[in-house]
């Protein structure tokens, strides 16, 4: 398994088991199966409702903990200090554990000083190692970079060949801040696009493989979601083949831009204006609600 080296300076495997819509006895086994098949980075929140889950099926595994990078995310309606720590205590109780490698603030909101104070905090108590955000984008990252002592390691966006993220990938190199990709694959909808399916004949590999590499050689670290015993070995299967620089620009230049997540607590750039709208609306409720 390769490794990137995060701005903390703690190293994280550029390949991981995503759990998002996993539960109950089907995470437990994927999470078990998957470390002891020779993944050693498992993600999880706090919203997926699964940490437990995750944590039982790490233990099941037989794996030493310490050989396992483990990411979970800070909820939008915990963004006040004390509910960030508690939240926190929460997720280490669910996941049996007593620290993770990486903490991520799910969503970005307006208001965030206290709620990276309390990263920090976490850091500083030794219980987190490594901090960074999830479906940031520039703009956000700008306002955010200065408001922490503890470096940002890392942004989790949606990233595949349907919504390559140039533009925010550079921004995020430039400041020394990796990129984690969900929906690496786009959720199935990416399957059968001429460009992808002729790269991955010549290959001799899955489509799936193909759009896992292209994103392991821009350094960027993905999480698919995998159930079966043959999904989650195919997904490892990317380390021993490469995509020439004419093929990364193929891809690169497939000219889609698709959103497979519906973005209802965020209004990113490329949202249509009257959705975004919408989308304030229901983050507003949401987060009220939840307040």
């Amino acid at each position: 398994m390769n490794h990137i080296t995060l701005a903390s300076g703690h190293e994280m495997p550029v390949l991981g088991l995503g759990t998002w819509k996993l539960l109950g006895e089907p995470c437990r086994q994927a999470v078990k199966k998957a470390l002891e098949l020779g993944y050693s980075h498992i993600d999880t929140a706090w919203i997926y409702k699964n940490q437990e889950e995750v944590g039982q099926g790490m233990k099941d595994s037989g794996v030493d903990r310490k050989k396992i990078f483990l990411t979970t995310k800070i909820w939008v309606q915990h963004f006040k200090y004390k509910q960030v720590l508690a939240e926190f205590e929460e997720d280490l109780k669910m996941l049996n554990t007593d620290h993770v490698d990486l903490l991520l603030l799910h969503w970005p909101l307006t208001g965030m000083k206290e709620t990276f104070k309390a990263l920090n905090k976490l850091v500083d108590d030794g219980k987190v190692k490594s901090i960074g955000v999830s479906n940031y984008e520039i703009r956000h990252l700008k306002k955010a970079i200065p408001l922490t002592k503890a470096p940002i390691c890392m942004n989790q966006v949606e990233y595949h060949p349907y919504l390559n993220q140039e533009a925010l990938r550079k921004f995020c190199i430039d400041n020394n801040i990796h990129m984690t990709a969900y929906c690496p694959i786009g959720r199935g909808q990416i399957f059968g696009n001429p460009t992808i399916k002729s790269i991955a004949e010549s290959h001799k590999k899955s489509e799936a493989q193909v759009m896992l590499r292209w994103l392991i050689q821009k350094d960027v670290v993905a999480i698919p979601k995998a159930t079966t015993e043959d999904h989650l070995k195919e997904n490892l299967e990317i380390f021993d083949f490469s995509l020439a620089e004419e093929e990364m620009k193929k891809i690169d230049n497939l000219g889609i831009r698709r959103r497979i997540i519906d973005p209802f607590v965020c209004d990113f750039d490329d949202v249509k204006p009257l959705t975004r709208v919408i989308n304030k609306i229901k983050t507003l409720g949401y987060v009220n609600f939840y307040r």
